[in-house]
């Protein structure tokens, strides 16, 4: 075995919450000494005593001092502190993987809603632990940006475990991967552990998706579920780039947009009203139409300013967006609402999806809504309104039963 000194994972501080710091030193003898300090010593010394000499022996540790600074930390927190500390001094390709439990054995599919996703800093258990209650379509568990470049090596850690073990109540299992070539190491630590959609920044080129295909193969040998990619266009060249980018892989279900470094490859100023974007989220949109892939929109930044969100959500949406990133949960609701179809949307869809069904009972060939004729984009695209509306609970799964046989 390769050894080092001392090996050190997790965050420490007064503001620290959920979370423990781990200090792991090998040692040549005198047997294992372990250090616990805990704000929880009165209900969980004896088993966080227990789950730190079962770790140590999973690894065939057999002298050592491991001393942990306890936060309030889960078990899973726990393990992948205590594990990254140990691999920053032992190296060894074995796992401690934590329980993978049932509440997350879902697998999501291509066409699904993602008109909000939760970004949450991949080192910071705390966000994590309830982010599902919030009820975002996904939440993202970021290794990319919200991880200073001392900590990814140790997020990777608490990434997999927070995906085997934490109930993220139906949200799509999202992570944001490091940039490529880098983010092609984050995958052994994901694509075998529960992640339904994989976020690759900066993306430039659909060669980058192929990089990212590789390398997931290797790991997926046994794991039946799809993994999908939200690629994440944030220079010049990426949007150039767009529609290569989205037609690289089936796999690839939407791209978002990253204004903030868009906008800094620009060499401009990012401001509410997005004028200096206007090209690139329309490009973006376009070329995921064209592709028949979701365009989702970039992060909102102001979370104290709930009416300038909402206006952006409308522009966005007017733009053919059907999504955006959030930064806080209570941008989440603000999002949903501003993205769902309105009343007099929704009515008319139903006008048009009923016309459909009427003249497809009376075996006609051609559809018409008064004086109109309806043709098959319309239809399509009335019955994806009617189908998010029955979604959001905005009208009842048998709302053509209640519509009375309303028709042309």
């Amino acid at each position: 075995m390769e050894i080092k000194n001392i090996g050190i994972a997790g965050n420490q501080g007064t503001d620290v919450r959920s979370d423990c710091y781990v200090t792991f030193e090998h040692k040549e003898a005198g047997g294992i000494k372990i250090n616990l300090t805990s704000k929880v010593d009165a209900m969980y010394r004896e088993s966080n005593l227990e789950l730190c000499s079962k770790i140590l022996d999973f690894f065939e540790i057999k002298n050592a001092e491991l001393t942990i600074e306890d936060k309030g930390a889960i078990d899973c927190v726990i393990a992948a502190r205590i594990e990254a500390a140990i691999k920053k001094v032992i190296k060894t390709e074995k796992e401690y993987l934590t329980e993978l439990i049932d509440e997350n054995k879902y697998s999501t599919t291509k066409e699904q809603f993602r008109f909000s996703r939760l970004y949450l800093p991949g080192n910071t258990p705390k966000l994590a632990l309830n982010a599902g209650i919030h009820y975002p379509n996904g939440i993202i568990l970021d290794l990319e940006d919200a991880v200073s470049p001392d900590k990814k090596f140790e997020a990777r850690f608490l990434v997999r475990n927070m995906l085997r073990t934490i109930n993220f109540y139906g949200a799509e299992r999202m992570v944001r991967i490091n940039q490529i070539p880098m983010g092609l190491e984050d995958l052994k630590y994901i694509v075998s552990h529960n992640v339904n959609l994989i976020l690759i920044p900066k993306c430039e080129s659909a060669d980058q998706i192929m990089q990212v295909e590789t390398e997931i193969a290797k790991f997926q040998k046994f794991n039946n579920n799809p993994i999908y990619f939200m690629p994440i266009i944030e220079s010049a060249l990426g949007v150039e780039n767009a529609f290569e980018i989205a037609m690289s892989s089936p796999n690839v279900v939407s791209l978002a947009i990253g204004l903030e470094d868009y906008t800094a490859d620009m060499g401009v100023r990012r401001t509410n009203e997005g004028n200096e974007s206007f090209y690139a989220r329309t490009r973006l949109v376009n070329a995921c139409k064209a592709a028949k892939i979701q365009p989702i929109d970039s992060v909102f930044s102001d979370i104290s300013d709930m009416e300038a969100l909402a206006t952006n959500v409308k522009t966005s949406k007017s733009l053919g967006f059907e999504g955006m990133g959030c930064i806080h949960p209570r941008q989440i609701k603000v999002i949903h609402d501003n993205f769902a179809p309105e009343t007099d949307e929704i009515e008319k869809a139903k006008k048009i999806v009923n016309a459909f069904y009427i003249a497809q009972e009376k075996g006609l060939g051609v559809v018409s809504l008064g004086s109109k004729m309806i043709d098959a984009p319309v239809v399509k695209r009335a019955e994806k309104v009617i189908k998010l509306a029955v979604n959001l609970n905005l009208i009842p799964q048998n709302w053509r039963e209640e519509f009375n046989g309303v028709s042309n």
